[in-house]
């Protein structure tokens, strides 16, 4: 490029939002499958008759009390499938958190909060990203970074 010349961006930019557009596509894409699926394995054996006996009760417990963990270890291994056939849980991984995508976090965020709705407490996001702090070991910036997700979203 001659220095003599003017130099318009403009093209450049425009490329660059394009490609930033279509990146963004491809995780909506990745999102919107997600929705499709999320927690299909509820839906069958072994899951099915262990969530249909268990449900109704949890939406009447406080999230993350001594109830609730009682009536987790009750759905045993309908639970433990749960967390092998769906990777948006960290016991899904062996190394929880540290081996989940951004998806994967994303969608087990989303899970959060669509759960907190239904139980005895419930909608209340802030309450369920203390315990699952102490009960995933969240590090304090991803902590940081849900909570300002919460503020964002109006929730």
């Amino acid at each position: 490029m001659n220095t003599t010349e003017t130099y318009d961006s403009k093209s450049d930019t425009l490329a660059h939002i394009e490609r930033v557009r279509k990146l963004l596509f491809e995780c909506v894409s990745n999102l919107s499958h997600r929705g499709q699926v999320h927690d299909a394995s509820k839906l069958q054996e072994p899951e099915k008759s262990a969530f249909d006996a268990c449900t109704l009760k949890l939406k009447t417990m406080p999230y993350g009390g001594p109830e609730y963990k009682a009536a987790l270890t009750e759905l045993g291994p309908a639970l433990k499938h749960h967390y092998e056939a769906n990777g948006h849980h960290p016991e899904h991984w062996t190394n929880g958190l540290d081996d989940m995508s951004l998806f994967d976090i994303v969608e087990m965020f989303i899970d959060w909060k669509a759960s907190t709705e239904r139980m005895a407490n419930g909608g209340d996001i802030r309450k369920s990203l203390e315990i699952n702090t102490d009960r995933f070991k969240i590090s304090p910036q991803l902590k940081s970074i849900l909570a300002n997700t919460i503020k964002e979203m109006g929730w």
